[in-house]
């Protein structure tokens, strides 16, 4: 088994400044060199995806035509939906995904007020006689909390454990091997070096519950938290495998195992790893490299240059980063507003010093939210920032604010104090607050701003920080120091 997650558009290697034994990791022309040597060396094969195979700028322009195109370069047997697959709305992916030359599942998602799916609920693979079903299923959490409510509209969501079980029940007696793809537990770390951070670990719970509770699975791909497991972990109660790379197509995970194809033996894993994707090792193939370079000609206004950086804006997923606190700035300053909020989720990549084209700017912000601009009181203002400081979904990034706060208290009691604009933070006063069409429509949880009015305009986010490159041409990246935790001492890496 070879599996991948969470590619999430990164078409390039990147620099992994956090190892000592690689200079540069990932990119999907590496990736496809080293699926195709171990695919030479082992006869029998399947290659599979959890999820998340749209965003980034590329992605965007083509509306996810190229990505289909990619993974059928790489010949990828199975793949499963993510939240980001309906990041340009359902209709649209409905339609891309007919270019997949191969299955695109999900067995949870309905359409309103049947019981229709979405997509195909599973596939039987024939590898050299072996034969396995692959399903795919996608979190409660992720459909609701992490995916425009305008881009699921007419669809509703099932408890994975809810529909899993029967669909095995039916498909147990025709296969040798059951792999469910699953693209659920808590939102992934935006961060490049997270394989490196213990701190950012987000987990992988459901999966683990959903391993326990479910008989008849062999094997879980994971995808969703980036949750990258080194070796296998095997659930002590089902003895199902759970696997999960670190995402971005910087791993490739590699999983064999021995099949009895008697029906009372279990496959047993023989073997489970994660393959850095060492792009000084892999050559790109070419086939890939072509594909991605036709898509660029195809859009040549990705490579505009729209100003330049004074040195390198970087994301950290639970502390305050460079890079939100420039984007929040950009946001703040176009709406004139007291506040300016970008979700840490919502910061796909890092910026480096030097020249800043379009590409790259969609590449942190490839999403389709427009600007919105709501007028709250302090109360609920106070309720945003303690939200944006629970790190359920990484600490947000703010524009107009200083907060203090402590990180050793629990969830929604952590603020210790804020000043606005620089006056301290007043529960009666009135505060204009800027963010993304998905944050202020209540996604990540955002539910203290159902029901508040708000401006929306039509202009895209993107477009702002687009145009604040402009304006500035040489722009400075901001001081940390806006959100000190007092529980630990203020340090930027």
């Amino acid at each position: 088994m070879l599996y991948t997650n969470d590619i999430e558009s990164v078409y390039e290697p990147v620099e992994s400044f956090w190892r000592a034994d690689i200079s540069r990791i990932g990119g999907m022309g590496h990736l496809s060199t080293l699926i195709n040597g171990i695919r030479v060396r082992e006869s029998n094969t399947l290659l599979v995806d959890a999820g998340d195979m749209f965003t980034g700028s590329l992605s965007k322009a083509t509306e996810g035509r190229l990505v289909f195109d990619l993974y059928n370069a790489m010949g990828y047997d199975a793949v499963n939906l993510g939240n980001h697959e309906f990041e340009y709305g359902r209709e649209i992916l409905h339609h891309v995904m007919q270019r997949a030359q191969f299955p695109v599942l999900n067995a949870n998602i309905f359409y309103d007020n049947t019981d229709i799916h979405f997509s195909q609920q599973y596939t039987i693979k024939n590898v050299n006689g072996i034969r396995v079903g692959i399903i795919g299923l996608m979190g409660v959490d992720a459909f609701i909390n992490t995916m425009m409510k305008s881009n699921r509209e007419g669809l509703y969501v099932k408890p994975p454990i809810a529909v899993l079980q029967s669909l095995i029940d039916k498909l147990r007696p025709d296969v040798d091997m059951v792999i469910v793809l699953t693209h659920q537990n808590r939102t992934a770390p935006m961060q490049t070096n997270k394989e490196s951070d213990a701190e950012v670990q987000r987990g992988f719970d459901e999966d683990f519950e959903l391993a326990g509770a479910v008989q008849g699975v062999d094997l879980i791909v994971g995808g969703h938290s980036d949750n990258g497991l080194k070796v296998p972990v095997q659930h002590p109660k089902t003895g199902t495998t759970i696997v999960m790379t670190y995402g971005q197509g910087m791993h490739l995970g590699y999983a064999k195992f021995e099949i009895n194809q008697n029906p009372t033996h279990k496959p047993k894993l023989i073997e489970g790893r994660l393959i850095p994707v060492d792009a000084d090792r892999y050559p790109a193939n070419p086939r890939i490299s072509d594909l991605i370079s036709q898509a660029r000609a195809e859009h040549p206004e990705l490579a505009t240059v729209v100003g330049s950086l004074d040195r390198q804006a970087y994301r950290k997923y639970y502390r305050e980063a460079p890079l939100g606190n420039l984007l929040a700035d950009m946001l703040r300053e176009h709406a004139n507003a007291d506040v300016g909020l970008v979700a840490a989720g919502a910061i796909r990549a890092d910026l480096e010093a030097g020249e800043i084209t379009i590409e790259e700017v969609l590449n942190v912000f490839p999403f389709t939210d427009t600007v919105s601009i709501l007028t709250i009181d302090g109360e609920t203002l106070r309720q945003v920032l303690e939200k944006g400081l629970s790190l359920e979904y990484g600490l947000a990034q703010f524009s107009g604010v200083v907060a203090h706060y402590d990180g050793s208290k629990p969830p929604r009691e952590r603020l210790v104090s804020a000043r606005i604009g620089g006056k301290a933070l007043d529960p009666k006063s009135t505060y204009r607050l800027v963010t993304g069409s998905f944050t202020a429509t209540g996604g990540e949880n955002y539910v203290m701003f159902d029901g508040v009015p708000h401006e929306r305009s039509d202009l895209l986010v993107s477009d702002v920080f687009i145009k604040a490159f402009v304006t500035q041409e040489m722009t400075t990246v901001p001081e940390l120091g806006r959100l000190i935790d007092d529980s630990v001492a203020l340090a930027e890496p």
